[in-house]
């Protein structure tokens, strides 16, 4: 096992499948204690044990980040365990396409809840112990890794909705980095293009068919794992060097 996050404590959020899922094992395989925070306990406490099997620490925390009370104690949870928190990855998300007229207000709210409501509440909450972890500790460092996507840069036909919240993110994160980058927590966007993961799956068949099969046929989609090998990438840097936005993206097919 490496030991490049030996010593650190990081807590990623949408951690029962997917990017969450490889992120944790990835930050675990560099040496970190990994806090799962998701709502599938079950799937957690598969992940946790997998990582444990291999040699890691990790800790299940059940909770729905949409909820500001349930963000806070999640964070609570960690600091009581572990007394300290260094990595925050805000990772949850969900991806409902479809076009304005005859669009689904409810999933709206869904969406918004959790790729927007989801990382202001579980920002709130770290952002203290990120701060205290960086002055206390000979790193002098902290990261926060938000999860954003290609569509933060771009939009599309039909990604409307889900465009706004990924905008958001963007501008989220460059407007805390200047907020804190002088007290030494780094903070950055991971933004990638198309991946395998479960955040596409809600939509509709032909939603599938119309916005999101066309474009995957068309690329290399990329897997959770590459992803999760990015946000390593910005969290083990050299203290003095920050990644405020990391795209990945996968090539067309010939």
């Amino acid at each position: 096992m490496a030991s490049n996050l030996t010593g650190t404590v990081a807590l990623v959020t949408g951690a029962s499948s997917g990017i969450g899922a490889a992120t944790a094992r990835r930050l675990a395989d560099d040496g970190a204690s990994v806090a799962l925070v998701a709502r599938r306990k079950d799937r957690l406490a598969a992940l946790a044990a997998e990582i444990e099997q291999a040699g890691g620490t990790a800790l299940v925390v059940a909770a729905d980040i949409t909820d500001r009370f349930q963000a806070e104690d999640a964070v609570e949870q960690v600091i009581e365990r572990f007394g300290r928190l260094d990595i925050l990855v805000n990772n949850a998300g969900l991806m409902l396409l479809g076009p304005v007229i005859g669009a689904d207000a409810e999933e709206w709210d869904r969406m918004i809840a959790v790729n927007v409501q989801g990382l202001l509440y579980t920002t709130r909450a770290a952002l203290p112990h990120l701060l205290k972890a960086a002055e206390q500790d000979p790193r002098q460092v902290a990261d926060i890794v938000n999860i954003g996507s290609y569509a933060g840069r771009v939009a599309s036909k039909g990604f409307g909705v889900y465009n706004a919240t990924k905008f958001g993110v963007h501008a989220f994160t460059e407007s805390l980095r200047q907020e804190v980058t002088q007290r030494h927590v780094r903070v950055g966007v991971l933004e990638p293009g198309a991946v395998e993961s479960e955040l596409g799956t809600h939509n509709k068949p032909e939603v599938r068919s119309e916005l999101i099969d066309p474009y995957f046929e068309a690329t290399d989609v990329l897997a959770a794992e590459d992803i999760a090998d990015g946000v390593a990438y910005m969290a083990t840097r050299p203290r003095h060097a920050a990644i405020g936005e990391l795209w990945i993206m996968p090539t067309e097919q010939a």
